[in-house]
C-alpha cells in the first residue's frame, strides 16, 4: 500500500485503485497533526469518546483533503447486510463546516460525482470497490457479523442490479482490520456458522481477510483485482483505532469517491 502524508493527515491507498483514473480513496490513520503541529486523534466516530465538535472538524479535514466540493455520505452501521444507495436526492444534514448525510446500511454505493462515501471502523474490514467502466463505487463495513451475512456479496449484487456493473470489471481493496493473528473466537461454535469453520486457524482464530477474498471471487471478481492490505489493527493500535485492543475507542475512516470527468 502507499503511505501518504498530506496537510497534516496520514492515509493509505491501494496502488491498484490509485491507478484507476477519475477516483479518490484513502484509509486514514488515527493520528493527525493539529494546528500547532502536535499529534491529535483523528476520530471520525460520534459517541466514541471525542467531543462532537472535534469529530465534525476531523470529518471536514478528511473530506476536504480528498475533494472539498463533495458531500460526505456516512453509513448508519449496524453490522448487517443492508446496502444504501446515494442518488443525490436526499436532504443533507449539515454541520456548519461539514455538509454530510447518513444512509442506512453497512454498505454504500453511488455513481454520483458529488459524494464521498465514508465507512468508520475499529477492527472491522473496510472494503472499497470501484467499477472503472460504469464509474460506480462502493464502500463496505464488514465486521465478523457482516462477513457471516456476506455484506460484500450483497453490495456487489446491488451494483450489478442498480448500475449494470459487470463483476469482472470490479477492482477491490480490503483495508486494515483485525487479522487472523488476533481474530480469536473462543465461543466460535455458538457465534460462527459451521460453514465458516474451514477458515479457523490455530488457537480458535479466524481468517476474515480470506473470507472476504472468497466472497468477492464467488461474486465474480477476478482474484487478481483484489488487494488485501494485510495490516492487523489490533497489532498496530498506534496507527489505527482497535476495539479489540482498547474496547472504548474511536473510529478511523475509509473513504472513496468519483471525481468529475
Amino acid at each position: 500500500m502507499h503511505w501518504i502524508r498530506n496537510h497534516g493527515l496520514q492515509y493509505l491507498q491501494f496502488p491498484r485503485l490509485t491507478a484507476l483514473t477519475g477516483f479518490s480513496h484513502g484509509i486514514f490513520l488515527r493520528i493527525a497533526a493539529g494546528d500547532d503541529g502536535r499529534a491529535v486523534p483523528l476520530n471520525l466516530g460520534l459517541d466514541c469518546g471525542s467531543p462532537e465538535s472535534e469529530v465534525w472538524r476531523n470529518r471536514q479535514r478528511v473530506l476536504s483533503l480528498l475533494d472539498s466540493r463533495s458531500l460526505g455520505v456516512f453509513a448508519r452501521q449496524v453490522h448487517g447486510r443492508q446496502v444504501g444507495v446515494w442518488d443525490g436526492g436526499h436532504q443533507a444534514r449539515s454541520d456548519i463546516r461539514c455538509p454530510a448525510v447518513r444512509l442506512d446500511g453497512d454498505a454504500l454505493i453511488t455513481a454520483q460525482t458529488s459524494a464521498l462515501l465514508v465507512i468508520q471502523v475499529a477492527d472491522c474490514q473496510p472494503v472499497i470497490i470501484i467499477d472503472p467502466v460504469q464509474r460506480v463505487v462502493a464502500n463496505i463495513h464488514s465486521g465478523w457479523r457482516g462477513s457471516i451475512q456476506n455484506v460484500v456479496g450483497a453490495a456487489i449484487g446491488k451494483m450489478v442490479r442498480a448500475y449494470g456493473c459487470r463483476t469482472q470489471n470490479l477492482v477491490c481493496g480490503i483495508g486494515p482490520s483485525i487479522g487472523p493473528c488476533c481474530a480469536e473466537f473462543i465461543h466460535y461454535r455458538n457465534e460462527i456458522p459451521e460453514s465458516f469453520w474451514a477458515y479457523r486457524r490455530p488457537a480458535d482464530h479466524f481468517d476474515f481477510w480470506q473470507i472476504s477474498v472468497d466472497q468477492l471471487t464467488a461474486a465474480g471478481v477476478p482474484e487478481e483485482n483484489i488487494s488485501v492490505s494485510g495490516i492487523c489493527t489490533r497489532c498496530n493500535p498506534h496507527l489505527f483505532f482497535s476495539y479489540r485492543h482498547e474496547r472504548h475507542t474511536g473510529r478511523f475512516a475509509a473513504v472513496v469517491g468519483i471525481r468529475p470527468e
